[in-house]
């Protein structure tokens, strides 16, 4: 008994003294494997593109309205009652066509009293004229005075004159008499007509009695900030950029559906307006099928210059810092990331325009920028864009996984049904 007392301390001590010796050898080789094994990791894999310098076109999105290419506000040009009212209200009317009638018996009237006045001017014209030739007979031979023969010269010329004005004024009568029937000035939609049979109308009254617009084609007036147009026509003088194409012009209707054909730019308001700050562009579009109505709401999209030499970078691929510089990652030759600072000119549907920081052949990093970092060496492969999930559609990872779960539950049973024999 006294000798197990005496032998447990040195027992004990020898147990701690082996634990330690044996931590002391187990902790180089752990260290060892674990740097091994930190040596033989695979680089992590990166999705890259190739750098493709390409012509990017340089636009502008601008909200506007449609706008009638002509419009005519049709208003009476003599006064009177309207008879008849010969077009439908909405309907295409072509120019000349007749689109009202007013009474016109008081113009009618008009012009048969002018008609009678030169028929009087026309006698007594040719009564004078007779009476100058017989006195130039007689002055030849002395048998009148030479005064007498020019006064009655001047009776001639005095009737002539007379003569004139009259018809002059059978034609204005004349003229008045077809404003009795009111015409389209243009070709046209009509809108509806402000007044109706029976209406008493006076040569031109402020309301019209009915609006003509054509259109086909239609305008699309836009306003542009003019520090944004300033910035372009800076970039245009210092020949960084092309305008040799800059006409075209798309835009997007309210339903956000595209309009099937392009539209060119036919106007730019040579001032500022000073309330807005914005300039007036106008661009015209065909309109066959009448889709645009005028007062339609549209976004149009301005393609204002060329960008030659540009490269299109997916957004992904591009970071920016607390200053905001653009920056991208480069995979070098020797398969390490470098880090590039770029400048960037706008965006082009889901990619930056890059302009200048990147050259052609360079391997952008699109996939797994977040997993490196520079100086890292890297493996790329080319990047494949993912393609969009459709709606309702349950994605294939969630599929297999909802597939297979019947099967551990049959394995569960089986192995109960083991146990339990």
């Amino acid at each position: 008994m006294m000798s197990a007392k005496l032998w447990a301390p040195a027992l004990t001590a020898c147990a701690l003294a082996t634990s330690i010796a044996l931590v002391g050898c187990s902790k180089d080789p752990k260290d060892a494997q674990q740097a091994a094994a930190a040596q033989k990791m695979p680089p992590t894999e990166v999705g890259i593109i190739v750098a493709q310098p390409q012509s990017v076109e340089q636009s502008v999105e601008l909200s506007g309205r449609a706008t009638a290419f002509e419009i005519s506000e049709v208003r009476p040009q003599t006064s009177g009652v309207i008879l008849k009212r010969l077009f439908t209200e909405g309907s295409y009317v072509r120019k000349g066509q007749a689109l009202y009638e007013i009474d016109d018996r008081t113009n009618r009237a008009s012009v048969d009293s002018a008609r009678a006045a030169l028929t009087r001017q026309q006698a007594n014209l040719n009564v004078l004229r007779v009476k100058e030739g017989r006195y130039r007979q007689l002055v030849g031979s002395n048998a009148i005075s030479k005064q007498e023969y020019d006064d009655i010269n001047a009776q001639v010329k005095l009737a002539e004159a007379d003569l004139a004005a009259t018809q002059a004024e059978l034609k204005n009568t004349q003229i008045n008499l077809g404003y009795s029937t009111v015409r389209a000035p243009i070709s046209g939609q009509t809108n509806r007509s402000t007044v109706t049979v029976g209406a008493l109308v006076t040569a031109s009254q402020a309301d019209p009695l009915v609006t003509v617009q054509r259109l086909d084609p239609i305008y699309v007036d836009m306003n542009q900030s003019s520090a944004e147009l300033l910035r372009l026509r800076q970039k245009l003088s210092q020949g960084s950029l092309d305008s040799s194409n800059n006409t075209k012009v798309k835009i997007k209707l309210e339903d956000g559906s595209y309009y099937p054909v392009e539209g060119r730019l036919a106007f730019s308001d040579a001032s500022v307006n000073p309330d807005t700050g914005t300039v007036t562009l106008r661009a015209v579009f065909p309109n066959p099928n009448h889709l645009l109505l005028p007062g339609m709401y549209a976004t149009a999209q301005i393609v204002q210059a060329i960008i030659p030499n540009a490269i299109l970078i997916p957004q992904a691929a591009i970071t920016r810092t607390p200053t905001g510089q653009a920056v991208a990652m480069i995979v070098n030759e020797k398969g390490v990331v470098e880090t590039r600072q770029v400048d960037t000119a706008g965006v082009e549907g889901k990619d930056w325009i890059v302009t200048s920081g990147l050259k052609t052949g360079d391997k952008v990093i699109v996939e797994g920028v977040a997993k490196v970092k520079d100086g890292a060496t890297v493996k790329a492969k080319p990047y494949q864009p993912q393609a969009a999930t459709p709606q309702g559609a349950a994605p294939a990872s969630n599929a297999n996984t909802a597939e297979k779960p019947a099967a551990p539950a049959a394995a569960k049973t089986e192995q109960k049904a083991t146990s339990s024999v």
